[in-house]
């Protein structure tokens, strides 16, 4: 194990966020039980605003790593729950956040911060899934437990084209929903069917505001846009129907009526993917091992280099990446 490692290290000058691709010493790594050797990370909206300046401050404390996700092996432990050679895999935990992320050939996390890869599931392919897929695995599990079933109507899942909306597309079709797939780009409409979903429905009809209270449509939602599109699905949503709410693409407010809550009884079901308690954690890894369709999850991942890391960034605030990028970090 060498002394230096590859990563985008973010570096504060001048009060601004510089970001760049740069040999980094393994000192400059937290202070955790676990060394993990990093073989993928990912890109996700979080990551965008990261590299692309530190937009909103994602990155807390500089000098640090982004990458909210990452996925290698064991290089060294002093945590008994974890031995030299175990493949592991990170999200959440403020990693690229708080401490230093996974856009970085070796990384260091707390023992509970980790998960050990999933039975069935390769390195490459947990990074595929990443914080995005768990997140659609832990709306699934949502409407689950709220008892939203296949028999009672469509779900809408909004954004549908990108990273948490293609797997929640994936998983509900494989778990027999009807799905209705909301997307702004007219040119996903097939990528979208490939992965299962019954019904397209143009981001247009739900962007502007709506009725208070519209015809009962959905059985369920799952969100990951916010603002007047998560309002007008609330609005359509059935009589005790249940939208889990896992995103804020178009914005953190909530610009609707309580008549859905108080005359209908739809409920909102807030997902937090980032401190998730460990045993549903684990719930959520074992689902995606069975429930997500692996040549699905192949057809919605594009595979980068470091060097792709910028472009990718950007564009996926722009809106323009489709499914899921996994970044080879040793690449």
């Amino acid at each position: 194990m060498s002394g230096t490692f590859k990563a985008w290290w973010a570096t504060d000058v001048d009060g601004k966020a510089n970001v760049a691709l740069t040999d980094v010493a393994d000192a400059d790594l937290p202070a955790n039980e676990v060394t993990v050797g990093v073989k993928y990370s990912t890109i996700n909206y979080k990551d965008g605003l990261a590299v692309q300046g530190n937009k909103s401050k994602i990155m807390r404390s500089l000098p640090m790593a982004p990458g909210i996700d990452y996925a290698g092996v064991v290089e060294a432990s002093d945590s008994a729950d974890y031995a030299v050679g175990d493949e592991v895999v990170l999200t959440g935990w403020g990693v690229g956040e708080a401490v230093s992320g996974g856009l970085s050939q070796r990384a260091r996390a707390k023992a509970d911060w980790l998960v050990k890869k999933p039975a069935g599931l390769s390195l490459q392919q947990t990074m595929a899934i990443g914080t995005a897929g768990f997140t659609a695995m832990m709306s699934v599990l949502a409407l689950e437990d709220a008892g939203v079933k296949p028999g009672n109507g469509d779900v809408i899942v909004t954004g549908a084209a990108g990273g948490v909306g293609s797997v929640a597309v994936a998983v509900l079709a494989k778990l027999g929903y009807s799905v209705a797939a909301s997307t702004g780009r007219e040119s996903e409409h097939d990528y979208l069917r490939g992965l299962g979903a019954t019904s397209i429905v143009p981001r247009s009809e739900l962007s502007e505001p709506g009725r208070p209270l519209g015809r009962e449509t959905w059985a369920g939602g799952i969100d990951t846009v916010g603002s007047q599109i998560l309002v007008n699905v609330l609005a359509a949503t059935k009589s005790l129907g249940t939208v889990a709410v896992c995103g804020l693409a178009a914005g953190a407010d909530l610009p609707g009526t309580v008549l859905p809550f108080i005359l209908r009884g739809v409920r909102i079901w807030g997902i937090d993917s980032v401190y998730c308690p460990a045993e549903r954690r684990a719930q959520a890894w074992a689902r995606l091992a069975t429930d997500l369709p692996l040549d699905k999850l192949d057809a919605m991942t594009n595979m980068k280099a470091m060097a792709d890391v910028p472009a990718i960034t950007a564009d996926i605030l722009k809106g323009q990446v489709r499914g899921r990028t996994v970044i080879d970090v040793n690449a």
